[in-house]
């Protein structure tokens, strides 16, 4: 009994996983699968110690199941061989612009980001950043504060063109809104980037809406304009939505350079949530992406995201 208690989650979260039931209450759960599947060994383990060879076997299936969707993103793949510049992307959801000012615009000195989307952007946060010399670092950008946690912003080194401001539907017809604008990168072809902020599954009755802005994200153009979606997307890869977005012809940064089981949210206000990772830099397949960092951001509940990524030529 003590073996079937061990295993049977594992192997039912498993099941439930592989079939991309992430529905109601699952799709909070879902974000956790790294965790189950780390304790799926323990309990084969256990399941074995014991010689009870049928949990054994179930739990096995479980591992192999669990391992298979998770395990690869913590290994590095191989990416396409572009010539063209490198550029640095920054997100950072900025918890209604709470986040540290001062910390911001030095991570971005320090690590000449050329293009930073910022998530829960305030008026305060846009006055505080252009006072800490952001304006000069990234002159242009697409901006749009309010108070609150709704509102994005898109900053670059390079000049912005086609921009605007994208609104998800939300629940209710009340969404997050995403700054977006075509950057010029000298040397590249042009890239379209967003800042994106999909609804949160922070309750039953969200879970409908957050569903709906994952599907309505700009999907890649394989075959069109580069295309960069980088924020918080309020899903990790084990959620079917974003795995969808994806398969458009996106790869998600951190998962092709190793790091993509570094958790970028929580723990929030204190409370004894693992970390999870829902803070995303997608990148069109054609662009290569060098390496990944996730840093830290006094004051928000986000860790920021860099990705380091060489363009191809014209």
């Amino acid at each position: 009994m003590l073996c079937w208690v061990a295993v049977g989650p594992t192997a039912t979260w498993a099941a439930l996983r592989l079939a991309g039931l992430d529905r109601g209450p699952l799709v909070q759960a879902f974000a956790f699968t790294p965790y189950v599947a780390g304790w799926s060994i323990i309990a084969l383990a256990l399941a074995a110690a014991l010689r009870r060879w049928g949990p054994a076997a179930v739990a096995a299936l479980a591992v192999v199941a669990l391992l298979g969707a998770v395990a690869p993103r913590a290994l590095a793949s191989s990416q396409p061989a572009t010539t063209g510049p490198t550029i640095r992307v920054l997100t950072a959801n900025l918890l209604a612009g709470s986040a540290d000012a001062a910390t911001l615009v030095e991570l971005v000195r320090r690590h000449r980001v050329d293009v930073l989307a910022v998530q829960e952007f305030t008026p305060d946060a846009q006055a505080a950043l252009d006072r800490l010399g952001l304006d000069r670092l990234l002159p242009h950008r697409q901006l749009n504060p309010h108070i609150g946690t709704p509102d994005s912003g898109l900053y670059s080194r390079w000049p912005l063109s086609d921009v605007g401001i994208r609104h998800n539907r939300g629940q209710g017809g009340w969404g997050f809104s995403q700054a977006y604008g075509t950057v010029t990168v000298p040397g590249a072809p042009p890239v379209r980037v967003e800042s994106a902020h999909p609804s949160a599954p922070s309750a039953l009755d969200q879970v409908g809406a957050w569903r709906a802005d994952l599907t309505t994200q700009p999907p890649a153009t394989p075959d069109g304009e580069l295309r960069i979606l980088a924020g918080d997307f309020n899903a990790t890869l084990d959620h079917g939505p974003l795995r969808a977005l994806l398969r458009t012809g996106y790869v998600d940064a951190a998962d092709a350079t190793g790091s993509g089981l570094t958790g970028t949210w929580g723990p929030y206000d204190g409370d004894l949530i693992p970390p999870v990772t829902i803070d995303h830099v997608l990148v069109d397949r054609r662009i290569a992406v060098r390496a990944v960092k996730v840093l830290h951001l006094p004051d928000s509940d986000h860790r920021p995201v860099l990705a380091t990524l060489r363009l191809p030529t014209p």
